[in-house]
């Protein structure tokens, strides 16, 4: 792409809200009941039925939208968006409109220095978050001769969150929709299983001059379920529009889709407008009105945000930015961190332990920190020898974690029994050294000749020939005093 283009990127994301019930019927909100077994007249749009709207995905919306800074509006309304699909049995969605429940709020993202030219982070602006009914699904891929249908999503309660533009990059993108996915889920708005569709996003990309106000022709990206598919899509996206304009074409307004097995977008039809819709006021709702009384007990309701709690870890306990955000990976691993953080009295200890062993004992179970088998407190107890330097962090990690993991007993009696306690005492280190001192000359005499790298292996026959056992400080203060005496 010219330097001289910009890309300017809205994204428009679908949740799909975390309720027992569906939106305006009491049809099951659950995923994976075999097909067309969660329907009832109303979400079929059989004639006569009336739909009745979900409170539970009123208060879930309010939630989100205070928690994004929003302004919310006490009096909003649903309208018909009418279009023809099989998955789509009344012939329109129930969406809001013009007035949403939630205006005007915004989220805070890392920028991508590469193209804003500086580091920092940014506000993107969300325009609105309104509640609508998910269409059902149409299964293209199961007989040759026919599509299917499962109307079991029809009707599921989504709250569509609608960015402005102002994202500038492909990991901008990918960086806002994270940090929105994260706040869904802990807040408890919606699962956010992107295999299930239950977090989804919509792309809107255009190009345009650098010093141009004026937007570009803007493409609309469908139906993309992945962080990396958000970045894929928009990479090849851009680089589409920008090989266009630079051969003197132009850009169609169009709606595209994204094929991942190939990796490239492909027109899937001309982008319709509002008018295509044929909006009108929805007959069979009143408006939706919100006391202020709702809304401050939605505002009393709310947990400590993601961002809110990563910036009290890094004051708190040292922590580096992704070391805080990769905590922050689900709600049940953030909570055993600050349980673990509390039991053992070291954050940055707790820390490197969730980021290490535990989260590799996970990822080679395949299970998430619900299933781990040691208590905050019992990992703790091992933590706590490693910090009072009554056990090297070696012998740790390879001899007693997997013992506890093992279910073998405490760490403590562990180590007593196996005979683990690290060696300090001075007198035994300094015998070791002069011993490996005296059985690697050359090292040696390469490292007193200025091959100072040489420390790292001395250091590792010392540990090597305690078995593990030394405390490192005290091996590598003996070491040096040693190699200065010369």
């Amino acid at each position: 792409m010219k330097p001289g283009l910009e890309a300017i990127i809205g994204l428009e994301v679908h949740v799909q809200l975390r309720t027992r019930s569906k939106l305006f019927c009491a049809c099951r909100n659950a995923y994976g009941a075999a097909p067309n077994t969660q329907t009832c007249p109303v979400c079929l749009g059989l004639p006569g039925a009336l739909p009745v709207l979900n409170a539970e995905a009123v208060r879930l919306g309010l939630r989100l939208g205070l928690a994004l800074g929003a302004r919310i509006q006490a009096r909003s309304t649903f309208y018909r968006k009418q279009y023809f699909y099989p998955d789509l049995p009344k012939g329109y969605q129930i969406t809001q409109g013009p007035v949403a429940l939630v205006e005007e709020g915004r989220l805070e993202i890392p920028g991508d220095p590469a193209v804003r030219g500086s580091e920092g982070p940014v506000q993107i602006r969300i325009e609105r978050a309104h509640l609508e009914e998910d269409a059902g699904k149409s299964l293209h891929d199961q007989r040759p001769d026919a599509t299917l249908v499962d109307l079991n999503r029809a009707g599921v309660p989504l709250l569509e969150i609608v960015g402005s533009p102002d994202l500038r990059s492909p990991q901008e993108a990918s960086d806002y929709l994270k940090a929105l996915h994260r706040l869904v889920v802990f807040l408890g708005v919606g699962e956010g299983n992107l295999e299930e569709g239950g977090f989804r996003c919509d792309a809107n990309v255009s190009l345009r001059p650098r010093d141009q106000e004026a937007f570009g022709t803007r493409v609309e990206v469908k139906n993309l379920n992945s962080f990396r598919f958000v970045k894929q899509a928009l990479a090849f996206e851009i680089g589409r529009q920008a090989a266009l304009l630079e051969a003197g074409g132009a850009v169609a307004q169009e709606t595209r889709g994204w094929d991942a097995e190939v990796g490239e977008t492909r027109s899937q039809r001309t982008k319709e407008a509002a008018m295509d819709y044929r909006y009108f006021p929805e007959p069979d709702l009143p408006a939706l009105v919100v006391a202020e009384a709702e809304i401050a007990a939605a505002r009393a309701d709310l947990p400590e945000l993601p961002e809110a709690r990563a910036r009290r870890w890094r004051a708190a306990y040292g922590l580096g930015e992704d070391e805080a955000a990769t905590l922050l990976q689900d709600p049940a691993f953030a909570a055993y961190f600050e349980a673990l953080a509390a039991a053992c009295g070291s954050g940055k200890a707790a820390a490197t332990w969730m980021l290490g062993e535990v989260s590799r004992t996970l990822n080679e179970r395949g299970t998430g920190i619900d299933a781990y088998p040691l208590a905050p407190e019992a990992l703790a107890e091992l933590i706590r020898l490693v910090e009072a330097r009554h056990l090297s962090f070696g012998t740790a990690k390879d001899r007693v974690y997997p013992a506890l993991l093992a279910g073998e007993g405490r760490a403590e009696a562990l180590v007593a029994a196996k005979g683990l306690a690290q060696v300090s005492d001075r007198g035994a280190i300094e015998a070791l050294v002069a011993q490996v001192l005296a059985a690697n000359p050359g090292p040696v005499a390469q490292f007193r000749a200025g091959k100072t790298s040489l420390q790292g292996f001395l250091v590792g026959q010392v540990l090597k020939a305690g078995g593990g056992r030394l405390d490192p400080k005290v091996v590598n203060e003996v070491l040096e005093e040693g190699l200065a005496r010369g």
